[in-house]
């Protein structure tokens, strides 16, 4: 079973149809309203698995619970950001938090230590214990400017985590695609990215990749079906069309070379 387009164009690589583990994009809601909810559900479910309330805008945003069900319906993951989950964890409130994702209705929860450290033994018996009701995705790196990770713990933690009960586990960059896998410019830290990519599934890491030329990046890198997040709302369509060749950045791509 393949998508099915509005014209069927020779050279458009296969994308894989959900439920995927390859090719997943990772949404970022900042706090839209279920009326913007429902437009983004009509116009780009089909390519959305995972939708994250970012950071911590599901405290304070209204009918949360109802856009939960509406995310949820349209067959798509949703879960908070892991700088909440880092609030509740900070304040020692870890079973708060369980409490809290349970009663807005979320399978899926993230575990992050990108603000705050916690201890990566300590991360991995929360991912574990969160891993026995929910779908766990796990983030790596920190969400400081000039803070370097090597390479080989950058790799030994996704794997500890991915052992620990990660479904999935997240390359940091934040919201603004300018730490962790990123240079402050917005450039790719290549051989961060080459060393993780050469030791760890590439189904099992989603790449955040909040700018265009990030998305542009990976999929030159590994194809149309890598997995990327914090996508914004209004680029899921356009970051498809970068997926199949159908933007300038990505044109050709995919076409055979006597084509360019």
């Amino acid at each position: 079973m393949a998508i099915i387009y509005n014209s069927q164009l020779a050279h458009i690589p296969q994308r894989t149809i959900k439920p995927r583990n390859n090719g997943v994009t990772m949404v970022m809601d900042k706090g839209i309203s279920t009326r913007q909810a429902e437009d983004l559900i009509a116009t780009s479910s089909d390519y959305v698995d995972f939708v994250k309330l970012g950071f911590g805008t599901s405290i304070i945003s209204k009918n949360v619970k109802e856009k939960v069900k509406l995310y949820k319906e349209a067959g798509i993951k949703v879960y908070v950001g892991g700088t909440l989950f880092e609030a509740f964890a900070i304040r020692n409130k870890f079973d708060e938090y369980v409490k809290y994702i349970s009663d807005l209705g979320l399978d899926t929860a993230e575990v992050s230590d990108g603000s705050i450290t916690i201890e990566h033994e300590l991360k991995c018996e929360y991912i574990n214990k969160l891993s026995k009701n929910f779908t766990v995705l796990s983030e790596v790196g920190s969400k400081e400017e000039g803070v370097i990770i090597h390479p080989q713990r950058w790799i030994k933690m996704m794997e500890n985590e991915l052992k620990a009960g990660s479904t999935k586990v997240i390359a940091e960059a934040r919201e603004s695609g300018t730490v962790g896998i990123f240079h402050k410019n917005g450039s790719a830290h290549t051989m961060l990215i080459n060393k993780i990519a050469n030791k760890v599934k590439l189904e099992n890491i989603i790449w955040e990749t909040p700018q265009k030329s990030q998305q542009v990046y990976f999929i030159k890198m590994f194809g149309a079906n890598v997995n990327v997040g914090n996508i914004g709302v209004d680029d899921v369509i356009p970051l498809e069309t970068l997926r199949i060749g159908l933007r300038g950045d990505t044109f050709f791509t995919f076409l055979p070379q006597t084509n360019n």
